[in-house]
């Protein structure tokens, strides 16, 4: 039962009933078109055999009314003569017969060997020929095929004296159109053949291809936030048993960064109470022994150090999640006027607002807040008091620029794509009290906006670092 149903589905389904319409439609066309050319060749043939046998008839009436070679003295009445000249000169097809008849009997044939129906002793079309007094086309059906003929009969002073005839059997011509057409018929169908399997071929490499571009298009779309989707599983192939691998790898995938996602959550949430105790307990340590204050000051450094980086750990935990941006309608310039305040309140530079952008744009306020002070924070690090730090931004070319430029000591060409990477500091004589997370905070940020950030520096001179949203 299953396997009738199976059965019924496959050939219900659309693909069979367009492969069926595909093959009725050729198997018509190919008999119509071999219809219409047997057709054709047969009208051709029966054009060719009528203007034979006119031919033949015109030529000997021609013949009737010249003269004599040798002597150049007309026929006149000898009849005999006449037939005798043109057999001599005229050769006929293998299917063509003529046939003179000289005073009601049989004279001459162009063929020694004649096929029953026209042979004297039993032709009842020898008869009918011999008693013409007037010129006659026609055709008969004999044992031997169908005889097509034109007879003239020759008339010397009113009286039929004999009957030039011209017959023809095209049976064998019939013949070779018929094979003609069988080797066309052969041929339409062997292209027939190789369209519907190019037809069925073009198909079943359409259903591959369409899988294969499913396929695609899923790992196209998947990201490291979003690995839930899969890929419908169908038929038994080897496309199917790839499928089933490829879901199978997303599932680990899924598995390996939920994971991660989940560690760093939970390190970074655990993490955040014991320094909350061990901060609470060297404040009343603090308060018992204040003989100790550079240990202490030392110890709470640590501290404000390890939580700083447990939160930009959080950070960039969260930068993987679909919800980590909080979308809303920014206008440009009061941003930048905010972070230039900000940023000019954080260490004593030579602050400089180079430009403020005009328009409004879709974006996480907060954190491109964030990741602005995080440029800022690394340009007061590498740079002195003499030194200028520039903040500006711009709409243009359907892109937002919001960038932090310092005069400090620059950044070795070596160095500027590894210092976006997590816990890489670019190299400095003095010591930092970051993790090397800065930097990588502001390239997520970037990249969850659906942007980036440039870097343009030269060592000893100045950094520029541009972060490019897309509008």
């Amino acid at each position: 039962m299953k396997l009738l149903r199976e059965w019924r589905r496959i050939l219900l389904a659309a693909r069979t009933r367009v492969i069926t319409s595909y093959v009725v439609l050729v198997l018509f066309s190919t008999v119509v078109s071999l219809l219409a050319i047997r057709q054709i060749l047969i009208t051709h043939l029966e054009e060719n055999i009528e203007n034979a046998l006119v031919q033949e008839v015109e030529e000997f009436r021609r013949l009737m009314k010249g003269r004599r070679l040798k002597t150049g003295q007309p026929f006149g009445e000898n009849v005999a003569l006449i037939f005798d000249v043109f057999l001599a000169r005229n050769v006929p097809n293998d299917d063509e017969f003529l046939i003179t008849i000289l005073d009601g009997k049989v004279y001459k044939f162009s063929h020694t060997a004649i096929p029953a129906s026209l042979h004297p002793t039993n032709s009842e079309l020898i008869k009918v020929w011999a008693k013409l007094t007037q010129p006659k086309r026609g055709e008969t059906i004999t044992p031997d095929g169908t005889i097509l003929y034109l007879a003239e009969p020759v008339r010397i002073r009113g009286k039929t004296r004999g009957v030039f005839v011209v017959a023809r059997i095209p049976a064998s011509e019939y013949g070779e159109v018929n094979y003609a057409v069988a080797i066309v018929a052969v041929v339409e169908g062997i292209m027939a053949i190789i369209a519907l399997s190019s037809s069925i071929a073009w198909l079943a490499s359409g259903k591959i291809i369409t899988r294969l571009r499913l396929l695609s298009e899923t790992a196209r779309s998947i990201s490291q936030s979003d690995l839930t989707q899969r890929i419908p599983v169908q038929g038994s192939d080897e496309i199917t048993e790839l499928t089933i691998t490829f879901n199978e790898m997303l599932e680990r995938l899924q598995a390996a960064f939920s994971s991660q996602r989940d560690f760093m959550n939970d390190a970074s949430h655990e993490l955040r109470t014991p320094i909350a105790i061990i901060r609470c307990s060297l404040e009343q340590l603090r308060t018992e022994f204040p003989e100790q204050p550079e240990m202490l000051a030392l110890v709470f450094d640590e501290l404000e150090r390890m939580s700083r980086l447990v939160d930009e750990l959080l950070v960039l935990a969260k930068a993987e999640h679909p919800n980590f941006l909080n979308l809303e309608i920014v206008e440009i310039s009061s941003l930048t006027e905010e972070l230039y305040v900000k940023a000019s309140t954080l260490a004593d530079r030579n602050w400089c607002l180079e430009t403020k952008g005009s328009g409004r744009i879709i974006a996480d306020r907060q954190r491109l807040t964030q990741a602005v002070m995080n440029l800022v924070q690394n340009a007061i690090y590498h740079t002195t008091e003499c030194n200028q730090i520039t903040l500006g931004s711009i709409l243009i070319h359907d892109q937002f620029r919001l960038w932090v430029r310092d005069t400090g000591e620059g950044i070795a060409p070596a160095q500027q794509q590894k210092i976006f990477q997590r816990f890489v500091r670019g190299d400095t004589h003095r010591r930092s009290d970051g993790a090397g997370l800065g930097l990588a905070i502001v390239k997520a940020i970037a990249e969850a906006h659906g942007g980036w950030v440039e870097l343009i520096s030269q060592p000893g001179n100045e950094s520029t670092f541009t972060i490019v949203i897309p509008v």
